[in-house]
């Protein structure tokens, strides 16, 4: 995966179309789904998705609600989204533009058109995802490869960082620190737990367990159930 997307639709079924054409994208991984703008702009603070699908119109907000929502938040957004407006008509691209999207697509969408605009995203957007993070402690500096560590655990205002060869780095920062540093594919699950989603090989729901890597299993709560189901399509391919 080098790329993370949201997408923005209160229809089940055109969500479920996209999601299914992306499927042909292994790159990508979905985020999200949100079906209003409002939402969406808090998911988008959380995850940090470098791609935004959004459709246009949305029952839930009228127009030029949504458009403002979109335009207000390239003013305290720390990384500006590519955002890709989806439409059954041109008529609403001059605002979509205006408002700041980079592309505009007339439904129905095929994968020919997906990848022709996927293309475009990652032109402008060459992926710079951090791959190693520096833990320090007092006058000791810890290299960590972020791809070998299966997930976090906060202790008090510390943090264990658990590697998948058995090895547990100790780190001086609380684990909101982290959940708004690491990369996208780190995940909130609990209110003391991140995992790194490469490393989750089972979701048991009744239970509320995550699996990592068919040995250690965590709690997790359906506070964070945005980022379960997160998981589950990424798990789902």
């Amino acid at each position: 995966m080098r790329f993370s997307f949201l997408i923005i639709d209160d229809n089940a079924s055109n969500v479920k179309e996209t999601l299914e054409l992306f499927e042909n994208f292994p790159n990508y991984f979905c985020a999200g789904v949100v079906k209003d703008s409002q939402t969406a702009i808090n998911q988008i603070i959380k995850v940090k998705p470098q791609l935004i699908i959004a459709q246009i119109p949305i029952k839930s907000n009228d127009n030029a609600s949504f458009f403002k929502t979109i335009t207000e938040s390239f003013q305290y957004l720390e990384c500006i989204p590519y955002f890709v407006a989806l439409a059954s008509s041109p008529n609403y691209a001059l605002e979509a533009i205006q408002s700041g999207f980079s592309d505009y697509i007339v439904e129905p969408l095929h994968i020919h058109e997906l990848g022709k605009m996927l293309f475009k995203f990652e032109k402008r957007n060459p992926p710079n995802i951090a791959t190693t993070i520096c833990i320090k402690s007092y006058s000791d500096y810890q290299f960590v490869t972020l791809q070998d560590v299966a997930y976090l655990k906060a202790d008090n205002n510390t943090t264990d960082i658990q590697m998948d060869n058995g090895k547990t780095v100790n780190a001086y920062k609380t684990l909101k620190h982290f959940e708004s540093t690491l990369p996208f594919y780190f995940l909130r699950i609990h209110k003391s737990y991140i995992v790194n989603i490469n490393h989750v090989s089972r979701i048991h729901f009744s239970k509320s367990k995550c699996y990592l890597n068919y040995n250690e299993i965590l709690p997790f709560s359906l506070t964070y159930r945005d980022n379960i189901d997160a998981i589950i399509r990424k798990l789902n391919i």
